[in-house]
C-alpha cells in the first residue's frame, strides 16, 4: 500500500469500525478487505504464492469449486473431508459462500479465498468462535506471505482485547501462535483441488498437506 494519508486512514477508520461494531458484520468485512487491498501488496501475494506450481496452475486455470451439496456430502462415510466439512457446516448453520466469476488473477485470489474459507476452517480444525478466527487468520498470514486483510483482522481482535477484555489475551495470543506455527510448517493450501478431496479422510488430506498440531 503506498504511504498515503488517505489510504492509511481509511485503513484505520475499517479496523476502528469493526472493533467498535463487533464480530459478524460483513459490511463492515466488507469495507476493510477494500480499504486493505491495494494493488500493490495484493500482486505480491499472487508473485509469491505462484511460486509454488499449484498455485501457479490455479491462477492459469481460475477452476471454481462445483457447486456444493452439503447433504449429499453428509452422506459420505464419517471421517471423510466431505463428511466433516459438512458437518462444520450444517453445525455451524453455514452455507456456501456466493462469490462472484473471476476474470483476472486479482479477482481469482479473492474469489478462490473466500470459496474455500470453510474448507480451511475444517482442514485446520479452526473452530468458529473467536480464538478459532484468530488461528485461522494467523493461518492465512502464514500461508499468504502478504496480506493486509488477514493482518488487519488480527489487529483488530488484538485492539478488542486491549480495550475491552484483558483477560482474553492469553487465549488470544495461544491461538494466533498456533496458527501462525501451523499455516508455517503446512504446504499450500492454495489452489488445492478440494472436489478430488470429498472422499478421502480427512486424515490422510492433513496429514498430505503437513498439517499437523503444534
Amino acid at each position: 500500500m503506498k504511504n498515503t494519508d488517505d489510504s492509511t486512514r481509511s485503513l484505520l477508520a475499517s479496523i476502528l469500525d469493526l472493533v467498535e461494531i463487533g464480530d459478524g458484520d460483513f459490511g463492515a468485512i466488507g469495507r476493510l478487505a477494500e480499504a486493505s487491498s491495494d494493488p500493490e501488496s495484493i500482486q505480491l501475494t499472487i508473485d509469491r504464492l505462484s511460486t509454488h506450481p499449484q498455485a501457479k496452475k490455479a491462477f492459469t486455470s481460475r477452476t471454481r469449486l462445483k457447486p456444493i451439496y452439503l447433504a449429499k456430502l453428509h452422506q459420505l462415510p464419517a471421517g471423510t473431508l466431505g463428511h466433516s466439512y459438512a458437518e462444520h457446516m450444517l453445525g455451524n448453520q453455514l452455507k456456501p459462500l456466493q462469490t462472484p466469476p473471476a476474470e483476472t488473477e486479482q479477482q481469482f485470489l479473492a474469489t478462490h479465498i473466500t470459496e474455500t474459507h470453510d474448507l480451511w476452517h475444517t482442514i485446520t480444525g479452526s473452530k468458529t468462535d473467536i480464538c478459532g478466527e484468530i488461528q485461522l487468520e494467523a493461518f492465512y498470514v502464514a500461508q499468504l506471505a502478504v496480506s493486509r486483510f488477514w493482518l488487519a483482522l488480527l489487529t483488530k481482535n488484538l485492539l478488542k482485547s486491549l480495550l475491552y477484555d484483558l483477560d482474553a489475551t492469553t487465549g488470544y495470543m495461544d491461538a494466533l501462535t498456533k496458527g501462525w506455527l501451523m499455516g508455517k510448517q503446512a504446504h499450500s493450501l492454495f489452489g488445492l483441488d478440494w472436489d478430488a478431496l470429498w472422499e478421502t479422510p480427512i486424515a490422510e488430506v492433513r496429514a498430505s498437506l503437513n498439517i499437523v498440531d503444534v
